[in-house]
């Protein structure tokens, strides 16, 4: 097996063949921009989730403006997203619309939601991105299962990719407990995002790094294809608007 692909190439394999950790946890497998922040303050995630344990296919994006608010927006109801988990309470705005995730190229992904978002996204490699996708790409999933291998990489992560504080499991803003690992990893070479008509500007780290409770949202922009679990709870709710 190649596994170093191309991004299109390995995004349209997972959505193809889309492979979930074992378990009987809440659990997702894809690919995303674990975030990027902005010079101008805003900072944006995206995930595109092609197979999960509690619902069908959906993508998401996430915004955080300079005010503090965060906004979440689903193509799929929350209650079977991300959203469930991390939209921090009542702070955190929930939108239904339609997300679109083209590859323009081997490494260029366009993310859009109609009269809201264009995203621009140029993928690259990095000696320590192609070294993490070496060494990722061999673990078993009960290696991400482990909370003293998860510590060993949140504490390694941030000088290999540079991207600050690094939260790989945890307490997420819901109560419930997450873990994820990377597959493939790409560094985002450039990014270009207009927002409500807006210029994001270029990409640059802001000056507090964000986190929704243990879940750290980098200071440097990456695509991973990953997968993750979450511990289930009685209910997981958020507010649709």
């Amino acid at each position: 097996m190649d596994i170093f692909k191309t991004p299109r190439d390995a995004a349209v394999a997972a959505q193809r063949n889309p492979v979930l950790w074992p378990g009987t946890d809440e659990r997702f497998t894809g690919y995303g921009v674990m975030g990027l922040p902005f010079r101008s303050g805003h900072y944006l995630a995206m995930r595109h989730i092609p197979a999960s344990s509690i619902g069908p296919e959906y993508r998401t994006v996430w915004h955080y403006a300079p005010d503090g608010t965060w906004t979440f927006i689903t193509d799929r109801r929350p209650e079977h997203t991300y959203a469930r988990y991390f939209a921090p309470g009542d702070s955190a705005l929930t939108l239904y619309a339609d997300i679109a995730s083209k590859w323009d190229g081997p490494h260029s992904l366009r993310v859009t939601v109609p009269d809201m978002l264009d995203w621009r996204i140029e993928l690259g490699s990095t000696p320590a991105t192609v070294m993490m996708t070496a060494l990722s790409h061999r673990l078993p999933p009960i290696a991400w299962r482990s909370n003293a291998f998860q510590r060993v990489v949140n504490a390694v992560a941030p000088a290999l990719l540079r991207a600050g504080h690094v939260g790989m499991s945890g307490t997420a803003p819901n109560g419930q407990r997450f873990a994820w690992g990377p597959r493939r990893i790409w560094t985002i070479a450039s990014s270009h995002a207009v927002l409500h008509g807006v210029d994001l500007g270029p990409p640059h780290p802001l000056p507090r790094q964000l986190h929704l409770v243990d879940f750290w949202l980098p200071q440097r922009g990456h695509l991973h294809m990953y997968a993750a679990f979450h511990r289930r709870l009685e209910c997981s709710c958020v507010r649709v608007h």
